[in-house]
């Protein structure tokens, strides 16, 4: 079962990561020694001795082993140089296709590969350059989503594209408990990646109002109304009274020429802040915070507290193992049916 660890861990929980920098090393590290995946986010421009300083300071609060995640979208080959020298467990990426040249170069490394996907196609394009391991984002999932299919549909259909390859199926999207950890096993996967869940978290890096409407808050939208001119990709978002009066924002608007609303320090740049920007707020942004993009997957209705990360890992651990002991201890297998 998905709780006896994958590739080398403990569990098999993913925290996701979660951009720009609300998967702190605070955060990664709290994952790390709870015995899940944590994943930090690299920057999306090319900064590899930041890099390092990130992986470098996660390291100074756990010894086990963590991730790092990339999206391919955006400049990166200097920060993957960085990722593979510094030797860390995992680097997951997403929004590009994976080639094989980079699993033969991580694997020289002794770096395992994860990429998201969020199609049967890009899976098996996966599958084929060797891949250690696969996530499958559904379209529950917040932030930005890279597919089209719910994950009910297409976890089944990667799980059977995988066979009786060594290629662990990690569902995502949508998953916020053991329910839906439980879920995801039957569904043929064998650990579950979570965005939101850790977004509110006591060591998440989200600023305190963020996390207090992921509590407040139960709907989500998918939308293209944030950061079109950056990074014009779909996205699910909190249904904020903000975003409620915008969300029927003209196609031909865009952050560019809005009013600024804020600033916060970016994986140690200062940004600022505009109307519509694809940014959510961290603990260092100020300004007009509820009228921010806050990422949410369609599970939050379920959140109803933040928590410490290694708690996240403990319920879901023990709650899944309790919920198929009560459901399901007394159904016989099939050798025991013959």
């Amino acid at each position: 079962m998905g709780w006896k660890g994958i590739l080398g861990f403990e569990y098999g929980i993913v925290q996701a990561p979660l951009g720009p920098d609300i998967s702190g090393p605070e955060l990664v590290a709290a994952v790390a020694n709870a015995g899940a995946i944590g994943f930090l986010r690299a920057p999306d421009w090319e900064t590899p001795d930041y890099l390092r300083e990130l992986i470098r300071k996660t390291r100074t609060l756990t010894d086990k082993p963590f991730g790092v995640a990339v999206v391919l979208a955006f400049p990166h080959e200097e920060n993957i140089k960085a990722i593979l020298a510094e030797k860390v467990a995992v680097l997951q990426v997403s929004w590009g296709d994976v080639k094989e040249e980079l699993v033969q170069e991580a694997h020289s490394a002794g770096v395992k590969v994860v990429p998201q996907v969020g199609s049967f196609e890009e899976a098996k394009k996966a599958i084929d350059v060797g891949v250690d391991a696969i996530i499958v984002q559904g379209r529950e999932a917040g932030g930005h989503v890279i597919g089209q299919d719910g994950l009910i549909s297409l976890l089944p259909r990667v799980v059977d594209l995988v066979g009786d390859r060594n290629i662990p199926v990690i569902a995502a999207g949508g998953i916020v408990d053991e329910r839906g950890y439980v879920a995801a096993l039957a569904l043929g996967a064998q650990g579950i990646c979570l965005g939101t869940r850790f977004v509110a978290t006591e060591e998440s890096y989200a600023h305190p109002i963020y996390k207090r409407k992921l509590i407040e808050l139960n709907e989500t939208e998918y939308t293209t109304v944030f950061g079109r001119a950056r990074w014009p990709a779909p996205h699910r978002a909190l249904e904020t009274p903000f975003f409620k009066d915008w969300k029927s924002l003209p196609a031909h608007e865009s952050e560019i020429n809005q009013p600024l609303i804020g600033h916060s320090t970016i994986n140690g740049m200062e940004k600022e802040i505009r109307r519509f920007s694809g940014t959510v707020p961290n603990r260092t942004t100020t300004g007009d915070i509820e009228s921010m993009v806050m990422f949410a997957g369609e599970g939050v209705g379920l959140i109803k507290e933040i928590l410490p990360a290694a708690e996240v890992v403990k319920r879901l651990v023990e709650g899944a193992k309790l919920l198929i002991h009560q459901q399901f201890g007394g159904l016989k297998s099939k050798e025991e049916i013959a």
